[in-house]
């Protein structure tokens, strides 16, 4: 028996066996809501969801957090702004039967003990289980983020018998979780489409669209581009499908006719099969191409002291957080023309766009920036007003509380 029988059967049997319960407009929605927020990466509950979970709390409701790693600073966040949080068994990445069962059966008992009227996951294991689990608890307000559908459904993904195999899986099981939802959430018309092309939606409801998890331009408040050679900046998981080798390549191309010119890479490594080594990252850095700068629980600084912010993945995106707090900070953004990525650039306007993986073209763009020092910062002060117009936490919060019918 496969993946998706397994998961599907245990979830079906549970479905099967429960009375079945009237319709929502028989139990209006109380004032407080217990609300489970479900993650595949503690960190991204305060990365992208804090002031999510923030506006929750003020607004009467009792959130609980669930995801995987053992994180006590995200932990004491949480605590702070009055979340609780609970540990969860979860593979990220894989497919193994036994790890998503028992993902699947922890959240069913979570769910249970902790009585919640609503359910919010976001990415795609979260989506699926806890989905699944709430359905066979008969748990009515059921609100899905879908940040992006990821790898198996980009060309990427590949054309062959086991990535086929793979993509007609998860869908059966985004069928399974998202059924009869209150309301799914998408990023970009990609995803909205592909979630309609693969009927992972029963009639009658459609993607809402929403501009990414925005940023707090507070937070990221604009900064001044600094005078000189430019300082190209790439933050993103090290993953080759994030663009980084491109980047790499690109910067060579480039600093051939400006040896001034820098280029910095933020990022942490990964365990995914495409992740790029640590040796690939030290030979780069003992050629003399790129400084790499690490990790950080704070980006800003480093936002603040590049030109040019550049993320040339061709990766299946959502809308890249990373791109988002760059537009905040005032930069401007050379990224690829894939969904997600494209949504975040006018081009000419406040950056460029390219085709993935075209090196030559990214250099291109990349060298237009070494060739007129003004244009960063006339296309970053674009960038920033992009960023209040569009991507602002607060309005997309208020999107997300409207769909999800939470009273504030």
């Amino acid at each position: 028996m496969n993946l998706v029988e397994q998961v599907s059967r245990t979830a079906t049997e549970q479905i099967a066996g429960q009375s079945a319960r009237p319709a929502d407009a028989a139990y209006p929605p109380r004032q407080k809501r217990v609300i489970a927020v479900v993650a595949s990466l503690t960190a991204s509950l305060v990365i992208f969801r804090l002031e999510l979970l923030r506006r929750m709390v003020a607004a009467g409701h009792d959130v609980i957090a669930f995801a995987p790693e053992n994180d006590q600073r995200v932990e004491r966040e949480l605590a702070e702004i009055g979340v609780r949080f609970v540990r969860i068994p979860m593979a990220r990445t894989g497919l193994n039967p036994l790890e998503d069962i028992r993902t699947f059966w922890s959240l069913r008992q979570h769910f249970k003990r902790l009585k919640p009227d609503m359910v919010l996951p976001y990415t795609m294991k979260p989506i699926i289980y806890a989905g699944l689990a709430a359905r066979t608890l008969g748990i009515k307000e059921r609100c899905f983020l879908v940040t992006g559908l990821g790898h198996v459904f980009s060309d990427a993904g590949g054309r062959s018998f086991k990535a086929l195999a793979v993509r007609q899986l998860c869908v059966r099981l985004y069928r399974s979780a998202l059924k009869r939802a209150r309301v799914v959430f998408v990023y970009n018309d990609a995803d909205a489409e592909d979630i309609r092309r693969y009927r992972m939606l029963g009639d009658g409801i459609s993607p809402t669209m929403i501009s990414g998890s925005g940023v707090d331009l507070k937070h990221f408040a604009y900064a001044r581009a600094p005078r000189g050679g430019p300082v190209f900046l790439m933050i993103a998981r090290l993953l080759r499908d994030k663009g980084v080798v491109e980047y790499i390549e690109a910067a060579r191309i480039v600093r051939r006719t400006f040896p001034e010119a820098r280029f910095q890479l933020l990022g942490h490594f990964d365990c995914n099969p495409t992740a790029i080594s640590r040796e690939e990252i030290e030979g780069w850095v003992g050629e003399g191409i790129l400084e790499y700068l690490g990790t950080t629980n704070d980006v800003r600084p480093c936002l603040s002291a590049c030109n040019v912010f550049v993320l040339p993945s061709y990766y299946r995106e959502g809308i890249p957080r990373s791109i988002l707090e760059a537009l905040a900070i005032g930069r401007p953004v050379i990224t690829t023309d894939l969904p997600g990525c494209r949504d975040t650039v006018q081009p000419g306007v406040n950056g460029m766009t390219v085709k993935p993986l075209d090196i030559v073209a990214l250099a291109d763009a990349m060298a237009s920036f070494a060739r007129d020092p003004d244009l960063a910062e006339k296309m970053g002060k674009r960038s920033r007003e992009l960023a209040e117009t569009k991507f602002d936490v607060h309005m997309i919060n208020r999107t997300l509380f409207a769909g999800m019918r939470l009273t504030e």
